[in-house]
């Protein structure tokens, strides 16, 4: 799978959805007109993202993204995209929090206009830790930067973490549990077992993914903590910074009332992602950066709270990235980019780390 091509993120003609998105303002501001629209090196197969300048007298704002719910007939990662969900998260960090996100002024629920729902946000000046190729190899303003400067990051996207938890008022977040009975944790883990049975459907099942899930069983935490409203897509890709410090904290459909550590596991194992990547390419990335123990310290002396059963919760964000990695191989395959292997596990690009975190060999 190193080797294949890389995904197609679209199916979508930005300058068609510039002409309809056009449209649709002429309800809100008639004679708007729509300028500089393109599509950001960094969209994703999740949602996708057009930016453009909106100019009319009477505009709240200038600088516009488009956050556009996934084309359902384009083999979608995910079953369902809750545009709504997300603005009203969005809506609800700003209202509760001093977390920078950006302020959300159209939403659309109609899939009529641009055939699925979305919203239109203000767009945030500064820089992105990029995906492809990822910050961890060389060339990058990150992997240029400073250690101190690097340090100075990490510490400040840790404290966004930190206060989102801390300041979010966990019954406003309790909107956002999977249907179902039994704790937050024991929800979020039954969510993804339905996720993955819909990943596979048609499919052989994946061998490694199950052992996975077999693993959390057999090491499920005895207290899980209290539930807090977590971010979900907790990385440094999903913020634009203003030198080294956050200035956007983007992607909130992944958003979960849940432990504190489904975040600070997502964190701490992305970067293991692109690191382990990085390194298995003869490149030595960043090895010294955003290292679990120095994210748990941290976290730590801004919350009081001392991270618990983080390695539960560290394979746990590696299983569901697996599960999303997997659908995304079988979206290559819907599209003919690649071919289904016997062994469905190597179509996951992390196998040999998942099967090292359940084998207990990766620390």
């Amino acid at each position: 799978m190193t080797t294949a091509p890389r995904p197609r993120t679209t199916t979508r003609d930005p300058q068609e959805l510039g002409r309809r998105l056009t449209a649709w303002f002429s309800g809100p501001l008639p004679g708007a007109r729509l300028e500089g629209i393109t599509v950001p090196d960094s969209n994703g197969m999740s949602s996708e993202t057009l930016l453009f300048d909106l100019v009319h007298p009477d505009a709240p704002v200038r600088a516009c993204v488009l956050r556009l719910a996934a084309d359902p007939a384009a083999y979608t990662v995910f079953p369902s995209y809750d545009m709504e969900r997300q603005h009203r998260v969005m809506r609800l960090v700003a209202e509760h929090t001093d977390i920078p996100v950006p302020l959300v002024r159209w939403l659309e629920t109609d899939p009529g206009p641009l055939g699925a729902p979305f919203f239109v946000m203000d767009r945030a000046d500064g820089r992105v830790p990029p995906d492809v190729m990822p910050y961890t190899y060389e060339g990058n303003w990150l992997h240029e930067a400073t250690d101190g400067e690097r340090a100075h990051l990490e510490r400040e996207t840790v404290s966004v973490l930190a206060r989102l938890h801390s300041q979010f008022p966990p019954k406003e977040a309790e909107f956002l549990l999977p249907e179902g009975s039994g704790s937050p944790l024991r929800r979020h883990v039954a969510a993804q077992r339905a996720y993955y049975a819909w990943v596979v459907k048609g499919f052989a099942p994946s061998p490694l993914i199950e052992s996975a899930f077999d693993w959390l069983e057999a090491h499920w935490p005895d207290d899980e903590g209290p539930a807090v409203l977590g971010w979900g897509d907790a990385r440094i890709g999903n913020i634009i910074y203003d030198g080294f410090d956050p200035a956007a904290v983007l992607d909130w459909e992944m958003a979960a009332c849940g432990p504190r550590e489904l975040d600070l596991g997502w964190a701490v194992y992305l970067h293991r992602f692109f690191q382990d990547l990085t390194e298995s390419f003869g490149q030595s990335g960043l090895p010294q950066f955003l290292r679990r123990e120095n994210i748990e310290r941290e976290y730590a002396t801004l919350t009081g709270h001392t991270p618990r059963d983080m390695e539960f919760h560290t394979l746990y964000a590696a299983l569901r990235h697996a599960i999303v990695m997997l659908r995304i191989a079988y979206r290559q395959v819907h599209f003919g980019e690649v071919e289904v292997p016997e062994n469905p596990d190597l179509m996951i690009l992390h196998q040999a780390t998942l099967e090292a975190m359940v084998h207990g060999t990766y620390w």
